[in-house]
């Protein structure tokens, strides 16, 4: 895939990893295969994308790295205790490739949006064999769109370029955690 866009655009413009996966495994309960595909999806994908496009000619505008306030607390429910590892995970490797393309001189820009309960089907998914636990997780108050979302990205594409922001955090604002 990032040869043909190299091929073709001559580089990555922009790259948005936006890949989460969450399964209701706890710790004391869930499989080895489910914290195996969280894995593969949440950290590795998104550590395979950003070497992939930086080598293949990234032009310097920002890289970013889709979290979640997970990344950032753990909160009191078990089903997403080891999605909340992968997330610290992406906070920890996103500041981790600030620093890389920093020492490199890049001048190119990382950063992480940490949304809390947005309006899409990622609950749905995450408890699909019980729709009425997404039902309870979307209604408890007015959620972000993926519009509200997508503005966080553009704040960050207007920055001037000497201007890094490492970390947006948004969350609806009757949001517990």
């Amino acid at each position: 895939m990032f040869a043909t866009i190299k091929a073709q655009h001559k580089g990555v413009d922009v790259c948005i990893n936006n890949a989460g996966l969450s399964l209701h495994d706890s710790l004391l309960s869930g499989t080895t295969r489910g914290w195996r595909n969280m894995l593969d999806v949440n950290v590795l994908a998104l550590s395979i994308c950003t070497r992939e496009a930086y080598q293949g000619g990234h032009s310097g505008h920002p890289f970013f790295s889709f979290c979640s306030v997970l990344g950032h607390l753990v909160g009191p429910v078990n089903d997403v205790h080891f999605y909340a590892a992968t997330k610290f995970a992406v906070t920890a490797l996103t500041e981790g490739l600030r620093q890389e393309l920093r020492e490199a001189k890049s001048h190119i820009r990382a950063t992480s949006i940490s949304p809390g309960v947005v309006d899409t089907e990622f609950g749905y998914r995450m408890y699909s064999d019980d729709p009425s636990k997404a039902e309870a997780l979307y209604s408890r108050h007015k959620n972000l769109s993926g519009l509200d979302v997508a503005q966080a990205v553009l704040y960050v594409l207007g920055a001037p370029p000497h201007v890094q922001i490492g970390e947006i955090l948004l969350r609806p604002v009757e949001q517990q955690l």
